[in-house]
């Protein structure tokens, strides 16, 4: 089936190659984390809640880590909150701040996912050099871009 130059217009487009390449980890991440229930970002925040050496983060700054805005951030906070996976609470100065952290069945279950990103990496085809020279550019592209008003 031809594609009348479709796929010729996107080859150019540095967008659609970030999204396509996206789009395919994924579709490995959804099949790696089937397991636990989990999508790619509840994956994320049990990460970032797990590296910061138990010290709860604030909705807020959790959102600026994971580049994610509060009203998509909360409701999957909460979910994860139902499986008891973190614990949400108000900060003590200020009850209109919500902390979140880690739970011990969050500990648990971010050390079972340890191996997730060599699970990644072996279905990666290439040299892993060149994996790692691209994540240093899709870095450095990301700092060159300015973040969204409110996100």
């Amino acid at each position: 089936m031809p594609d009348a130059g479709g796929s010729s217009a996107l080859d150019p487009m540095l967008c659609f190659a970030v999204y396509s390449l996206e789009r395919r980890i994924g579709r490995v991440y959804a099949e790696l984390l089937a397991p636990w229930g989990l999508t790619y970002t509840q994956y994320l925040v049990l990460t970032v809640l797990g590296a910061n050496q138990d010290v709860p983060l604030t909705i807020g700054e959790l959102g600026r880590l994971l580049d994610l805005d509060s009203g998509t951030l909360s409701p999957l906070v909460k979910r994860l909150e139902a499986r008891g996976l973190v614990a949400r609470h108000r900060a003590t100065d200020d009850e209109r701040v919500v902390m979140v952290s880690l739970t011990d069945d969050g500990h648990g279950l971010r050390t079972e996912l340890a191996d997730l990103q060599r699970c990644l990496a072996e279905r990666m085809p290439g040299d892993p050099d060149e994996a790692q020279d691209l994540l240093r550019r899709l870095h450095a592209a990301t700092a060159r871009l300015p973040r969204l008003a409110g996100s």
